[in-house]
């Protein structure tokens, strides 16, 4: 255990300091592989009826999960029984790899810098990168609001539920949950050709998520708090606003941004051509500026740094107790 949890805050740190370098391949693409390979073949085995698209949902979700896993718990074992350092590096990576606090942050940013020169149009193909919506239709504006958005949504399950998930049960259970989320983003759709194919990921997400999401929100007002933002102001509007998404969890950590930056996010957006309308997270007390990027990350990095601390104090406590 006290290997396990080194491992997880080396893993934390690394990521901090590298990120994820564009050369070196990613195992959550393997793990995008399996989803699409999986979702063809369980496409031609299952009938294309509403029941027959649930069941092959299922079966994709138990397969994905399985196998991704169980993979993680194999090669940990073997590399335990070349020796207990071995397994120790190999966690560490791991837990690395499961991370993406850095990422997030640098994606974001090319949008602030693109938009701090006036660059709209490559503002708007840097958010791109990291938003689900239509982004040819947005402003200045619309394209902070996204960023802002995507690093709130991405502080719970980009980095706070996979931390949590790690410390709980080490790189087997961080890459359960992240095969999990990576389908969920890949066929948890609600249009036509996912509506019944994608729902049981989509469903065991939320489920997940529940927990993760909320911890997180309640981390990141406290971390408003120390960062010198409005800590009253972001609890007020969680507390208000936090339900205001039609998922069960995505609006917690966008409205405690919202309320600790005194700005409003969320509202309608295009989505493949199409007008969703939604509910809108905090109030207006000002306009929304590109500098909120920035603030949006240092957020992101404080929540962050105080799950670490709360996760290695827990686990070094269960340590001590045994």
């Amino acid at each position: 255990m006290e290997l396990s949890m080194l491992a997880l805050g080396i893993g934390f740190l690394l990521d901090l300091l590298i990120g994820d370098p564009h050369w070196l391949y990613h195992p959550i693409r393997l793990v995008g592989h399996l989803i699409s390979t999986l979702e063809g073949l369980l496409r031609r085995i299952f009938p294309k009826t509403e029941k027959g698209e649930l069941a092959a949902g299922v079966f994709l979700l138990v397969l994905t999960a399985g196998i991704t896993a169980g993979t993680a718990w194999g090669l940990l074992l073997l590399a335990g029984r070349l020796h207990p350092y071995a397994r120790f590096g190999l966690e560490t990576v791991m837990c690395y790899q499961l991370l993406a606090t850095r990422s997030l942050k640098e994606e974001t940013m090319k949008v602030y810098t693109a938009l701090k020169r006036g660059d709209v149009e490559g503002a708007r193909r840097a958010v791109s990168m990291v938003v689900g919506r239509d982004t040819a239709v947005l402003d200045d504006i619309g394209i902070t609001k996204a960023a802002v958005e995507t690093v709130a949504e991405n502080t719970s399950d980009g980095i706070i539920a996979p931390l949590l998930f790690l410390a709980v049960g080490g790189a087997p259970f961080g890459y359960f949950y992240k095969a999990v989320n990576t389908m969920d983003s890949m066929v948890g759709y609600k249009n036509e050709k996912y509506l019944y194919f994608g729902r049981a990921a989509a469903k065991f997400d939320d489920v997940l998520n529940y927990l993760p999401a909320r911890l997180s929100a309640v981390l990141m007002v406290w971390a408003s708090g120390f960062l010198g933002m409005d800590m009253g102001n972001a609890w007020r509007i969680y507390l208000r606003d936090r339900c205001n998404h039609s998922s069960p969890n995505s609006a917690h950590t966008e409205a405690v941004t919202a309320g600790a930056l005194h700005i409003e996010l969320a509202g309608n957006a295009y989505y493949f051509g199409k007008l969703y309308e939604k509910p809108t997270l905090g109030d207006p007390d000002r306009p929304v500026e590109y500098e909120d990027i920035q603030r949006a990350n240092q957020l992101l990095y404080g929540t962050a740094g105080l799950a670490l601390a709360i996760c290695l104090l827990v686990k070094g406590a269960m340590i001590w107790a045994i």
